[in-house]
């Protein structure tokens, strides 16, 4: 029930986003970027993200922390941080990285116990850092292209390899599996809170920071660059990475497509 009231939500979202992106307008001068085919509605989708993200979900997270104890709100960050592990421990198994999946595995244990079910975080002290990862950057090693940038509405950027990727991660994450309908939306609305402190706040605030001529194309380069790194390291970074880092200092303009001697 829960599961299908977000699709419903999320297709009527997307309905109204493409009817707009039909009347949005590309910056003067600016050159089409080819890893951006569907720029018009993503810039779309960006500008009501933005809109929903200025008006609506910073004020709520910066009343959060207005209002939560600094280290209650690190509690609830580390529990939601215990309960995605086994999203990352899956993808550390498919991607072959059995060091990290042994690594996330006695961070779950620990954390888990000695840590309170996860609201404090002694692995950390131990010497055993947190990591991340998802199942876009499992198809991205696995050799999948990334295909086409894509802004997601309420998610932000993204690509069509890692907007496939979060569902799988979707049925790893064990909030997901709460039967109570009471006790769901408690924890689901938590973890938003979390979210727009945690996450939405420190992001807007270096977006905001950066002065950039155009925010949408400086979000979507930042992404591209962070999202190749992850998946393919330092493997690459030639001539064409300097050129993709020289596009993001001007803000607008398009990353190389044609890598020298690819």
């Amino acid at each position: 029930m829960q599961r299908k009231f977000r699709l419903t939500a999320l297709g009527s979202t997307l309905s109204i986003l493409m009817l707009l992106g039909a009347c949005a307008t590309l910056p003067p001068g600016g050159g089409k970027d080819p890893r951006d085919p569907w720029e018009r509605l993503n810039r779309t989708t960006f500008k009501v993200d933005d809109v929903l993200a200025h008006d609506f979900a910073l004020p709520v997270g910066r009343g959060y922390r207005a209002v939560t104890p600094a280290p209650l709100r690190r509690g609830i960050a580390n529990f939601f941080e215990n309960i995605h592990t086994p999203v990352v421990m899956f993808n550390d198994l498919l991607q072959g990285k059995f060091s990290g999946l042994g690594q996330e595995t006695a961070r779950l244990v620990l954390n888990s116990t000695v840590g309170v079910g996860g609201l404090f975080d002694p692995a950390s002290a131990v010497g055993l850092p947190k990591d991340d990862n998802d199942f876009g950057r499992t198809l991205g090693t696995w050799g999948l292209h990334s295909g086409p940038y894509l802004v997601l509405p309420l998610f932000g950027p993204s690509d069509v390899r890692d907007g496939l990727g979060k569902i799988p991660d979707s049925f790893l994450a064990p909030q997901n599996y709460i039967g109570n309908k009471n006790w769901f939306y408690t924890v689901y609305g938590l973890n938003l809170l979390n979210l727009s402190s945690e996450t939405l706040i420190p992001t807007y605030e270096l977006l905001d920071q950066q002065n950039a001529f155009d925010r949408y194309a400086f979000a979507r380069n930042a992404y591209l660059q962070q999202r190749e790194f992850l998946v393919h390291g330092d493997t690459g970074a030639d001539s064409d990475e300097r050129e993709l880092q020289k596009s993001l200092e001007d803000d607008s303009g398009p990353a190389p497509t044609n890598p020298p001697g690819k």
